[in-house]
């Protein structure tokens, strides 16, 4: 099984959209990527074997004007339009318009409307319900007698320890523009298999769903990280070989302290000019960004009820008093207050 999922990552990843701007899965190292920017595949797998994800709810949504949908948080999204037009609502951001073909991820898990135009009022905005779907689960209505949208919808989870982490570098909203051309074959058979398992629910039907997102998702990070000019966080390092060495170790190890000049001495590099490059390509310092990475870490721990002195010690802080210090200053609240909303 293993050695057809790595195939199928293969495979898929020779692809790229045309024109495109509970069950855990490893991902296997994949194929070289070109193009600008360039990115390390080790390094882009060594950082998705952190995160692993569970596949949701998945559906044909057939929809008709007026209408507008908002959906709650608490689950990653990703929307493939087949037909027609869509808007995404997004607080603090100018509506997003989905074209034919436009394939969108919205990573955070948080509170969003899609709805049939650019423009609409509060009241007319839905709840999103088992009413939505009838008795069939798998096709969602809403709206009246208008422009006709159809779209492939989806929810999933990202799990594990550093999901928090890797999400920190994603933006609110990975587009990926179709410009009005049909999916490309990897997105035609990927979307295709996934109506087939969440609609046929046989034995393995779970399992399947969420390697089949897993290999979505991957393939668009992909081709969104393909179209940036200037890539955020820990992916810009992905970018530059020496750099995703040291970037490597941190993931790795992120309770060891660090320091500067072991980690140039990783990349092969002085301290000075690692240090330089560092900062330009990922937007911290090296030692900034450990610790970043290491908090963050430690966050998602106490989240899922870790103790704070075992999230200390796995964090490599010799005190618990140490690590609630460190903790505040860089989150501006105690590790107990994530405790408490936990409780």
């Amino acid at each position: 099984m293993k050695e057809k999922t790595a195939a199928a990552i293969s495979m898929i990843s020779k692809a790229c959209l045309t024109g495109h701007d509970a069950d855990a899965l490893v991902h296997a190292p994949s194929s070289e990527i070109t193009g600008v920017p360039p990115i390390d595949p080790d390094m882009l797998s060594h950082v998705l074997t952190q995160v692993r994800l569970r596949g949701g709810a998945v559906y044909r949504a057939k929809l008709r004007a007026p209408w507008a949908l908002r959906f709650p948080a608490g689950a990653a999204h990703f929307y493939y339009v087949e037909q027609g037009t869509a808007w995404v609502h997004l607080a603090g951001r100018t509506a997003l318009s989905l074209e034919q073909g436009d394939l969108l991820m919205l990573p955070h898990r948080q509170d969003h409307v899609l709805s049939g135009g650019a423009l609409m009022a509060t009241d007319d905005i839905e709840l999103v319900s088992r009413a939505h779907f009838g008795t069939n689960r798998h096709v969602l209505r809403a709206g009246k007698d208008g422009a006709v949208c159809r779209l492939i919808g989806g929810q999933f989870h990202f799990d594990g320890d550093a999901a928090a982490a890797v999400l920190a570098a994603l933006p609110q909203a990975l587009h990926l523009p179709g410009n009005g051309i049909d999916a490309p074959p990897w997105l035609d058979a990927i979307t295709r298999f996934l109506l087939q398992e969440a609609h046929g629910g046989g034995p393995g039907s779970a399992l399947m769903v969420s390697r089949l997102v897993d290999l979505l998702v991957i393939r668009m990070l992909r081709c969104w990280a393909e179209s940036q000019v200037r890539l955020p966080g820990w992916i810009a390092g992905l970018s530059e070989l020496r750099l995703g060495r040291a970037l490597r170790a941190i993931h790795a190890e992120p309770h060891r302290p660090w320091t500067v000049q072991a980690l140039a001495a990783l990349a092969g590099m002085s301290r000075s000019a690692f240090a330089e490059r560092f900062t330009a390509a990922v937007g911290q310092a090296p030692l900034q960004y450990a610790q970043h990475w290491k908090l963050t870490l430690a966050h998602d721990m106490l989240a899922q009820g870790v103790l704070v002195t075992q999230a200390a010690g796995r964090s490599g802080y010799a005190s618990e008093a140490a690590f609630s210090r460190a903790f505040k200053s860089h989150f501006g609240y105690s590790p107990s207050t994530v405790r408490g909303q936990r409780a």
